[in-house]
């Protein structure tokens, strides 16, 4: 009969007979079998299973009598001290993977008065496609004195594989759903970080005329203390750029000026704005420091 555990079931328990006592002659796998003893020879006495105590006791040897002055012979079987088993506290916190990471909570306004340089901030870059967000993130993540993450939303959002709704085939309401869930996924992980020390900054398209999805959504995924930055270039430098990317990434021209056209309403909503449009990445990465730097200092209301 085979049995799904890969291994047989112990024997059923027999009368006068200890039932965890399970059958020590039987034949070991690979060994060779049992033979008669010799005439004169004791019987053969099977030894306990390794881990298993014997069903009786082993009955001690007759003890010759002690003699005064006699030499008593040396002492049978292990003389040295209990074993110690291992305890079952915890590891300390010292060891690898019992990190205590407090929770993330709404990210404060922060305070810098010598700069962002050594700033655990908060940062949303918002900007068209192509306008270079990620680029520019990554670089002024990868460029700050204190650990920074990069967080986008585009490539949380293609975490999606099977199912994935492209609003270029149409927007609707599944593609509405993958990107609120891709938001406040961002949104999460970044209070994450920043709970932990550790400075983010996200890129999204966020339009000046969805207030409640947009910005204001992301402030409720992220906390008060985020500090939004519009990247805007001009709609020639935006289509040159678009241009060169391929897959999803990639917009019509008229996708690219209708996105770019909205995003101009963002003149006058007293949020800070970069034309990076004459701006290579790292001269925008320093300028975005300098804006960051004063909406520190002075932060608008918007």
């Amino acid at each position: 009969m085979q049995h799904a555990g890969g291994a047989p079931p112990p024997p059923p328990h027999a009368p006068g007979r200890s039932p965890h006592d399970w059958a020590p002659g039987i034949e070991s796998e690979g060994t060779a079998p049992l033979r008669p003893s010799a005439p004169g020879t004791p019987p053969f006495q099977p030894g306990p299973v390794a881990g298993q105590l014997p069903a009786h006791p082993p009955t001690p040897p007759a003890q010759a009598p002690h003699h005064p002055g006699a030499q008593q012979p040396p002492a049978q079987g292990w003389q040295g001290p209990a074993p110690q088993h291992a305890s079952a506290r915890p590891p300390s916190r010292d060891t690898t993977g019992h990190v205590a990471l407090p929770p993330g909570g709404p990210v404060p306004l922060p305070q810098a008065p010598e700069g962002t340089g050594a700033t655990t901030l908060a940062v949303l870059l918002i900007g068209p496609a192509g306008a270079g967000k990620t680029t520019v993130a990554r670089y002024w993540a990868q460029h700050r004195r204190v650990p920074t993450a990069h967080i986008s939303l585009d490539d949380v959002r293609e975490w999606v594989c099977s199912g994935f709704a492209d609003p270029q085939s149409g927007w609707n309401d599944h593609s509405e759903a993958q990107y609120r869930l891709a938001r406040r996924t961002c949104g999460f992980a970044a209070r994450n970080f920043l709970a932990n020390g550790i400075s983010c900054i996200l890129d999204d398209a966020v339009f000046p005329d969805r207030p409640v999805v947009g910005l204001g959504g992301w402030k409720r995924h992220v906390g008060p203390g985020l500090l939004p930055v519009v990247l805007l270039p001009g709609l020639e430098v935006v289509l040159e750029r678009n241009a060169e990317r391929s897959g999803n990434r990639r917009l019509s021209d008229e996708e690219v000026a209708g996105i770019h056209g909205r995003m101009a309403g963002w003149y006058g909503s007293g949020l800070p704005i970069i034309d990076n449009s004459q701006y290579d990445v790292p001269t925008t990465a320093r300028l975005l420091d300098d804006v960051l730097a004063r909406t520190i200092a002075s932060p608008p209301s918007w």
